[in-house]
């Protein structure tokens, strides 16, 4: 029986599971937490890996490994090979007039014509402009930039040396220099970025070994939701809508996209194809908060939310609570409309929380279909679905049927298929059937979203 292990290195904590490479049967798992903040010290996630091989029963047994991580973030490296600061994550926005600035001085339709996608705040390119203009002393001491889950891969080869450094053309394509249409990097758009060039990680085979830990294998790893998309086995017309810190709406497509509004980011997958991909900056938080407001917890929340109506009566809930990213709006705040004595209840606001997060998501899954994007089958999974409010609420707000797989850790286990692929060199990666899928219906609901975006244009 061989055993790979796949690593999820999320925002939040690190999961590892192991499972046989074959079937996918899982054998154990483990877990540790990570540091809160939008910047984060990378040996907390060096410490906290290590901590869930352990919590997982070791790695002994295990032939093979990859690791999902939070896409863009932002690892600056010194000529030795030593962290020069904190790495900037994903959801850190201080880079958002410097994404401002880079898309006026090049312009949206440029920027996605040459990489697939428009600069936010989230992308590493935006965040290495932040750096050179806010901290010359320590952007004078880079040579290098890269990606969380690279650098954990590079760290488990026991490297220092910057040009060992490796990635995958999943999380390359959400830098802002990598071009998932042509597989090069666009050295002239780092060079705008940050003003002089420096290296990047060579972007490996999808199916690649880039080197050893130990006696194990090392696949080249994935951003989180390629590595979701792999986990669940994703094909061509397939759309997952996945709710968790953030909410992201993406699909597995055979060529690739670029869209000049910057809703749609031109991502690549981990196979080879392409995974056009809309991404929300409050999704399952705002569960917690509406929880919060009630004062309740989030079982609590879904059952208030199931007893109110459809619509919650008028009461509407914009969910920009931590300003947002699609629609690109960063200071935003989230907002409350149309309050009447008559829903002024916890059910009504418990109702319009969970309406108010589907309805952003289902905005990005409208950008992907005005792209052509065939969409066969909505996957619903992160969080958030194991909310029975948001399961039996969403077919409503999406107007798709929605199939939603038990609770699972779907970027590990795309890891570690990944890690199962490099072990067998097949023509594609193994995908292992979930079993306990549920598939919800309900009738849609298009003047709840008429009214949602009534209230969002004005946010704007």
């Amino acid at each position: 029986m061989r055993l790979v292990a796949g690593v999820d290195s999320s925002t939040q904590s690190c999961k590892v599971v192991i499972r046989q490479a074959e079937s996918g049967t899982l054998v154990r798992q483990g877990s540790a937490p990570h540091p809160a903040g939008t910047e984060v010290d990378p040996e907390a996630w060096w410490r906290a890996l290590h901590a869930a091989f352990a919590d997982a029963g070791g790695l002994d047994d295990v032939e093979a490994l990859a690791i999902g991580g939070q896409q863009h973030g932002m690892v600056c490296l010194d000529e030795a090979g030593q962290v020069v600061r904190p790495a900037l994550l994903w959801n850190d926005t201080r880079s958002a007039p410097a994404a401002d600035d880079l898309v006026r001085e090049l312009g949206a339709e440029a920027w996605a014509r040459a990489v697939g996608s428009v600069p936010v705040a989230a992308f590493t390119a935006t965040k290495l402009r932040w750096l050179a203009e806010h901290e010359p002393e320590n952007a004078a001491r880079v040579a290098a930039v890269c990606l969380p889950h690279d650098w954990l891969t590079w760290r488990l080869r026991g490297s220092t040396d910057i040009s060992e450094l490796t990635t995958d053309r999943s999380d390359a394509s959400g830098t802002g220099y990598w071009s998932p249409s042509t597989g090069e990097y666009r050295r002239d758009l780092l060079r705008l970025a940050f003003g002089r060039d420096i290296a990047v990680p060579r972007v490996a085979d999808v199916r690649e070994a880039v080197g050893r830990f130990g006696d194990i294998a090392l696949a080249p790893g994935a951003g989180d939701n390629a590595a979701a998309a792999l986990g669940l086995g994703a094909r061509v017309g397939d759309v997952v809508v996945s709710i968790g810190t953030s909410g992201t709406v993406f699909a597995v497509c055979d060529t690739p996209t670029a869209e000049a509004t910057g809703t749609v980011a031109g991502f690549a997958d981990a196979t080879g194809r392409f995974l056009p991909l809309v991404c929300t900056l409050n999704a399952a938080r705002v569960l917690d908060a509406g929880a919060a407001m009630a004062r309740t917890d989030l079982d609590g929340l879904s059952e208030l939310a199931l007893s109110a109506p459809p619509g919650a009566d008028g009461l509407t809930l914009i969910p920009y609570l931590e300003g947002e990213r699609t629609p690109n709006l960063p200071d935003a705040a989230g907002s409350i409309h149309g309050l009447r004595l008559a829903n002024a209840t916890a059910a009504h606001l418990a109702r319009a929380a969970v309406e108010g997060m589907l309805c952003g998501l289902a905005d990005g899954l409208d950008a992907l279909t005005e792209l052509g994007v065939p969409v066969q089958r909505v996957v619903l999974i992160g969080g958030g679905a194991r909310s029975e409010a948001v399961r039996t609420i969403a077919p409503a707000i999406l107007g798709h049927s929605v199939a939603v797989p038990p609770p699972g850790e779907y970027v590990a286990d795309g890891a570690a298929a990944q890690a199962g692929w490099a072990l067998s060199g097949t023509d594609e990666p193994p995908r292992h059937v979930t079993q306990g899928t549920e598939t919800y219906d309900a009738e849609p609901l298009p003047e709840l979203r008429e009214r949602y975006h009534e209230f969002r244009d004005r946010a704007a």
